[in-house]
C-alpha cells in the first residue's frame, strides 16, 4: 500500500469539517423528510463507474447526495423506534478503527484486548456477572440473541443426552421456550434459525402493564412436560419495545432455577436503565440470568453496529461455537482462545474502539446522567399526556418509552384506531418531530422513545402539539370511516 499522500490528508481534513458541520446543523434541520423522487432515483440507478473518482470528488458526492437525506435519529426531536444519536467520540473512533481494519477474531493485537475490556465495562455498567471470556460484541442484539439461545439449546440437549452439534435436533423431543406477546421479534427469528421452530416458542400471558405472569408460565411448563416436550428457556425483557415494560426478574429467576430453564434477558434497549437510581429497583434479579443480550448502539449511543452477548458461563458459549481448523491454530492464544470460538463470526470488525470511546468520553457517571435524563423526561411526558383530555397514556412509563393515543372528541373506537394508525406517518412528514406507532393489546398507539440526552422539554411539548395538529387534519378521514 503506498504512503498516505497529500490528497488523502486534505480529504481527511475536509471530511472532518463536513462531519462536524453536519452534526452541528442537525438540531436546526427538519428531523426527516421524504426524499425527492429524482434524488432517490439517482442513488438507485447509480452506474458502475469505468474510471475512478478522486477523493475530493467522492466527498462532494457524499455532501450533495447522501448527507442531506438522513434517517433523522441524530436529531433531539427524533422519538422513533429505538435509534439513538451517535456519540461524537464514537464517530471519531470509527475512523481510527477503519484505518487499522483488523479482524477481531483473535491474535495478539490491540482490538482483541480492548474488546475484552469493554465487554467487562458493559457488564459492570449493568451489574451482570462477568467471568473471563463471558461476553462478545456482535452486530446487534438480534445476533447476540442467536448466540445466547444457541448456548441454551446446547446445554438443554446435553442434559437430555444429545449432542446437538454432532447429531442436530432430529429425533429429539421438542425443546420449548417461553416468551410474552411483547417479546422482540429477534427471539422468534433466533428460535427459527436454530431449528427450534416458532411453534415451540410459546407465548405466555402478560398482565395489564405488559409483564410476564408467573402462574401462566408455570402452567405452560407443566403442560409441556406432561406432553413429553422439554422446557428449556424463558426470555424476559429489560424494557419491551412497545412500552418499555421491565419483567419481574427475581421471581422469573427463581422459577427458572426450580425448573432447570435457561433464563435469558432481552436487554437490547432497556438494560442500561439500571443506571438510573429512580428506576434501578425494576432490574432486581437481572444479574441472575444465564445470559443477557443488549445493544451499546442504542442507549449508549455507540455508532451502529454494536450489540453484546453476556453469559454467566463462558464455557457454554465456547462449547457451542468453538471450531479451530489447523490454519487458524494459535498456540499463543492463551486460555480464552479466540473470539471466533464464542460466536458465529470469523472475520469480525473492530467494534470495541467506538464502544471504548463512547463510554470513556463520559465515564460511568456521564452515561448514568444521560440515562437518567431520558427516563425523567419520559416520566414528564407521561404526566403531560395524562393531563391532556385529548391524549391517553396506554401503559405506565417504566423506562424511557411512552406509549399513548390521540383521543379527540367525537370519534368512536374504529375511528380512533384509524386515526392513531395514520398519525405516525402524518407527523413524520411534517418534519418537526419523528414518532412511530405500534399495536399494543390490539390498539393502535403512538410510541415515543427517548434516548437523546440533548432532548429538551420544549421538544416534548412540540411532539404533543404536532400529534394533535396532525390529528386535527386527519379527523374528517377518520369520521368518514365510521
Amino acid at each position: 500500500m503506498p504512503r498516505v499522500n497529500d490528497d488523502f490528508r486534505g480529504a481527511a481534513r475536509a471530511a472532518a469539517d463536513l462531519v462536524a458541520d453536519y452534526l452541528d446543523a442537525v438540531p436546526d434541520r427538519p428531523v426527516w423528510q421524504p426524499m425527492d423522487p429524482a434524488e432517490r432515483a439517482a442513488l438507485l440507478d447509480l452506474p458502475l463507474p469505468e474510471h475512478g473518482t478522486d477523493l475530493a470528488g467522492l466527498l462532494e458526492t457524499v455532501e450533495r447526495r447522501i448527507m442531506p437525506h438522513p434517517m433523522g435519529n441524530g436529531n433531539p426531536r427524533f422519538f422513533g423506534w429505538v435509534n439513538s444519536a451517535p456519540q461524537p467520540a464514537g464517530v471519531l473512533a470509527t475512523l481510527a478503527a477503519s484505518a487499522m481494519n483488523p479482524s477481531s477474531a483473535g491474535g495478539d493485537h490491540a482490538d482483541v484486548h480492548l474488546e475484552r475490556a469493554v465487554v467487562r465495562w458493559i457488564a459492570e455498567l449493568v451489574g451482570f456477572p462477568h467471568p473471563p471470556g463471558g461476553g462478545i460484541l456482535t452486530s446487534g442484539t438480534s445476533m447476540a440473541t442467536i448466540v445466547c439461545l444457541a448456548a441454551a439449546r446446547g446445554r438443554a440437549a446435553r442434559k437430555a443426552g444429545w449432542d446437538v452439534r454432532e447429531d442436530g435436533l432430529a429425533g429429539m423431543p421438542p425443546l420449548v421456550g417461553y416468551v410474552t406477546g411483547e417479546a422482540h421479534s429477534c427471539v422468534r427469528k433466533a428460535a427459527e434459525l436454530l431449528g427450534l421452530g416458532s411453534k415451540h416458542l410459546r407465548t405466555v400471558a402478560s398482565d395489564a402493564d405488559g409483564h410476564l405472569v408467573l402462574d401462566a408460565l408455570e402452567a405452560a411448563i407443566a403442560e409441556d412436560r406432561a406432553a413429553g416436550r422439554l422446557p428449556f428457556l424463558v426470555v424476559a425483557s429489560a424494557g419491551t419495545v412497545g412500552t418499555g415494560a421491565v419483567d419481574p426478574f427475581g421471581p422469573i429467576a427463581d422459577l427458572a432455577e426450580r425448573e432447570g430453564l435457561w433464563f435469558h434477558v432481552d436487554g437490547a434497549y432497556g438494560a442500561f436503565g439500571v443506571l438510573d437510581p429512580a428506576i434501578a429497583h425494576r432490574y432486581a434479579g437481572m444479574d441472575r440470568a444465564d445470559s443477557l443480550a443488549l445493544d451499546p448502539h442504542k442507549w449508549l449511543g455507540v455508532p451502529v453496529d454494536c450489540g453484546c452477548a453476556l453469559v454467566r458461563d463462558a464455557e457454554e458459549l465456547r462449547g457451542t461455537f468453538s471450531l479451530v481448523p489447523s490454519y487458524l491454530r494459535d498456540d499463543a492464544a492463551g486460555d480464552l482462545g479466540w473470539f471466533s470460538e464464542y460466536g458465529t463470526e470469523q472475520t469480525r470488525p473492530f467494534r470495541s474502539l467506538k464502544v471504548w470511546a463512547s463510554i470513556a468520553h463520559r465515564g460511568r457517571s456521564g452515561v448514568a446522567r444521560d440515562v437518567a435524563h431520558c427516563t425523567a423526561q419520559a416520566r414528564q411526558l407521561g404526566e403531560w399526556i395524562e393531563q391532556d383530555p385529548e391524549l391517553e397514556l396506554v401503559a405506565p412509563v417504566e423506562t424511557s418509552i411512552v406509549a399513548f393515543r390521540h383521543r379527540p372528541a367525537g370519534l368512536d373506537e374504529a375511528g380512533l384506531q384509524k386515526l392513531n394508525s395514520l398519525l405516525p406517518v402524518a407527523v413524520q412528514q411534517r418534519g418537526k418531530v419523528f414518532v412511530t406507532g405500534a399495536v399494543y393489546r390490539g390498539r393502535e398507539v403512538l410510541r415515543a422513545c427517548l434516548l437523546n440526552a440533548a432532548t429538551t422539554e420544549a421538544d416534548l411539548r412540540l411532539l404533543l402539539d404536532e400529534v394533535k395538529s396532525a390529528g386535527a387534519e386527519l379527523l374528517d378521514r377518520c369520521r368518514t370511516s365510521n
